[in-house]
């Protein structure tokens, strides 16, 4: 089965760091935030389509592991995997490496369900999604 990977680099800013100079750990949910974006924009799966699309696409998980600090000023690569399902989800894995060594930071997953316009939750893959999916050759 085809593998959709996006990666983006970010800078480790002032304003995502703590008292002790490293990223706080709220921080790494916007870089994970950052590469699902980056995915939207290669993919066409980003969050105006799926809006305009008739639907909300919320995090319903969001799980992190933490292997190394990363501190103000540290470069950093964020990758996204998406993961096939057959239900009506959206499902990532990550991995964040420092840039400068290569060293593994973080690992993370994340799971996004549908809802409708109404906040209804959907049960079955929406057909644009469905069709996004048989477009690139993963149902």
């Amino acid at each position: 089965m085809k593998k959709l990977f996006a990666s983006k680099e970010i800078e480790v800013r002032f304003s995502e760091v703590d008292s002790m100079g490293i990223v706080w750990h709220g921080s790494y949910a916007k870089y994970f935030e950052d590469a699902r974006e980056e995915f939207g924009k290669k993919y066409n799966l980003g969050y105006l389509r799926i809006f305009g699309e008739g639907f909300y696409a919320p995090l319903v998980n969001l799980d992190f592991s933490y292997k190394k600090p990363l501190v103000y000023g540290d470069k950093a690569i964020v990758e996204v995997y998406y993961k096939p399902t057959e239900a009506a989800k959206i499902c990532f894995d990550y991995k964040i490496y420092n840039a400068a060594d290569k060293s593994l930071i973080a690992t993370g997953k994340s799971i996004q369900v549908f809802l409708d316009k109404n906040y209804v939750l959907v049960w079955t893959n929406p057909d644009f999604y469905y069709e996004w999916k048989k477009g690139l050759g993963l149902v």
